[in-house]
């Protein structure tokens, strides 16, 4: 993909659907001052009320990432604000930007994103499972609507969860039969695995801009609150590092940033992958804190420096613990959400300072 060819004053990235992922965009600002890199934020998201639109240095409310008025609107913002590259931090776009890759290059943008094929296998479950099992990866036994009824006996306990679905809506265990007829008749597009039982992990997989798996940090899920981890802690485990790097290794050299794997480690140590998103995920901010700082190796080799990146330089065993923290924003007489300055500053990320 083509780039800017010279460095910029200010390095300004654009982050598709920011809503709430103000620790990820703070997490940039502190690399970039420990650097001593001028860097401008450009948020993008639908909705006006989305926290993070007030965090950066320029909001941007745009139409629907589902509705055609979406890319236009996100071109125009790369080329207002000359964006050097674009981030995704959400599912719902991946498929569109994708699409829209060569047009985001031509403006001087490098788009953070996936070919469409890779971004399809992704999204899709059937075409995840398919695909793990064609490289030999373990990965729990997967089912159609279809194939599920097709079955003579049914393995329960099972799994139910949207094909294309994320943030862990619509999902649910399934007991028996009564349990699957329910949920089926009530599921537009579902998918059935087997039930695994054991500490589900999420990977974050640092390809940067060379699609080639540099670190791979563990977390295992400890709480989840809205299908965003709310409590974990990084786990140094290599088996699991390597793991990850040889899922994301099978995808191809076109993935860029960071890659964000889930798996589930049973009590007999299979290692067993449910999940690939090919972008930044919710918990990132923990990997980082613990010192894989994915941010700075970012920035580095946007500038076209070459990061030194050790495969397990991080800390094992930082948890966090996540709270709420509100923004305040003052509204006009008439009450009209819109996008302005806080009465308070947001918190700045501290600089990551890993054990290795």
């Amino acid at each position: 993909m083509a780039r800017a060819s010279k460095k910029p004053a200010t390095l300004t990235l654009l982050f598709t659907c920011v809503g709430r992922r103000v620790e990820l965009l703070q997490a940039f600002r502190t690399a970039a001052r420990r650097l001593g890199v001028r860097l401008r934020l450009v948020g993008v998201d639908s909705d006006v009320t989305a926290p993070a639109l007030s965090c950066v240095d320029e909001p941007v409310v745009v139409p629907r990432a589902t509705g055609p008025e979406y890319m236009p609107a996100v071109l125009d913002a790369i080329r207002r604000f000359e964006a050097t590259a674009l981030i995704p931090t959400i599912d719902t776009d991946l498929h569109v930007l994708s699409e829209h890759r060569h047009a985001i290059a031509q403006l001087g943008c490098l788009p953070l994103v996936a070919e469409p094929d890779v971004i399809a296998t992704c999204r899709d479950k059937i075409l995840t499972y398919q695909h793990l099992r064609r490289h030999n990866i373990d990965t729990p036994q997967t089912w159609t609507r279809e194939q599920i009824h097709a079955l003579p006996v049914r393995p329960f306990p099972l799994f139910l969860k949207p094909r294309t679905g994320s943030a862990s809506q619509h999902v649910h265990k399934i007991e028996d039969e009564l349990d699957l007829d329910y949920y089926l008749a009530r599921a537009a597009d579902p998918i059935v695995q087997e039930f695994v039982a054991g500490v589900e992990h999420t990977l974050d997989v640092y390809v940067g801009l060379t699609g080639q798996p540099r670190c791979v940090v563990p977390r295992a899920r400890w709480a989840v609150r809205g299908g965003e981890v709310a409590k974990g802690v990084v786990v140094k485990d290599l088996d699991i590092m390597n793991a990850g790097k040889r899922v994301v290794e099978t995808l191809g050299g076109t993935l860029r940033g960071l890659v964000t794997l889930q798996c589930i480690v049973t009590p007999d140590r299979r290692i067993r992958f449910i999940e690939i998103n090919p972008r930044f995920g919710g918990g990132a901010p923990l990997g980082i804190a613990a010192g894989a700082d994915y941010p700075a190796w970012l920035i580095q080799e946007l500038l076209g420096q070459t990061p030194a990146i050790a495969f397990d330089g991080f800390r094992h065993g930082l948890c966090m613990l996540r709270y709420d923290w509100s923004v305040f924003i003052p509204l006009e007489a008439d009450l009209r959400p819109q996008v302005r300055p806080p009465l308070s500053t947001f918190p700045r990320f501290p600089a990551p300072k890993g054990e290795l």
